[in-house]
């Protein structure tokens, strides 16, 4: 396989940790990439650390597009699939980690399976990158029903295959967590999407706000069961209930 993956990274205020990340895409086993670095206004050293990057590096592979103001996450990914020139659309966050098989296995893999929509295993990491030891396991398939009591899929792992799937399906909501709104909106559509049971990307906990703030993360995922996808009361504190314990397993 040569097919090309475009890589949507959204970047604001991550001058600390960018280096690494676009360290961990050059590393990568499979070569045939695209990285689109989607700055969105960061007021930090993030720009210039970027530009400095593709300089030393001479690499025609990385590609910095700059947002005209901070318009958050969803937009900034929504420019970069915009951008993008690849047949393969895989997301990264600009302080997680992939490592060095990453593209390479989840491509076979989803060859192998015929998948639209793929997504991997990945290891919590600290502040500096080192992996905690704790991997979340993924299952092997998961259908829309499924998806809204499991949110394993992380957005760092995500892999779209646009020829079995329309670009423009992949345009992310503008609502708060657009990511799992994507995923709920994608596999609404009828898709599956195949889970790759192998540890292949870290996430960096350290310094993540809005993640890390468990209140935020239960009103946003209420909010989605209800206003967005629209369920009863009695179907989302279902849900619910489910989302609840497999995230805090995730974390134990």
């Amino acid at each position: 396989m040569n097919e090309l993956v475009s890589i949507i990274v959204p970047v604001y205020n991550l001058e600390k940790f960018i280096r690494e990340t676009m360290d961990s895409v050059l590393a990568q086993t499979y070569s045939h990439w695209e990285l689109l670095l989607v700055e969105d206004g960061s007021s930090d050293g993030t720009e210039k650390a970027i530009t400095d990057y593709i300089r030393e590096k001479r690499e025609d592979r990385i590609r910095l597009i700059r947002q005209p103001s901070n318009q958050g996450a969803a937009r900034a990914r929504n420019r970069g699939l915009r951008e993008a020139a690849g047949r393969y659309i895989a997301y990264l966050d600009g302080d997680d980690l992939w490592e060095p098989e990453k593209l390479e296995h989840e491509l076979r893999f989803m060859e192998e399976k015929g998948a639209a929509f793929a997504f991997t295993g990945y290891e919590f990491a600290d502040e500096h990158g080192a992996g905690l030891g704790k991997v979340v396991r993924v299952p092997a398939t998961l259908t829309y029903k499924q998806a809204l009591s499991n949110t394993t899929i992380f957005t760092t792992t995500v892999m779209f295959d646009t020829e079995r799937i329309p670009a423009e399906l992949l345009e992310m909501p503008l609502v708060k967590s657009e990511d799992t709104a994507l995923w709920w909106k994608v596999l609404r559509m009828g898709y599956t999407a195949y889970g790759l049971d192998e540890n292949l990307a870290r996430y960096r906990r350290a310094g993540r706000t809005l993640s890390s703030n468990k209140l935020e993360a239960i009103r946003r995922i209420w909010n989605l069961y209800r206003k967005v996808e629209g369920i009863s009361l009695a179907g989302s504190i279902w849900h619910f209930c489910f989302w609840a314990a497999r995230a805090v397993w995730r974390r134990v």
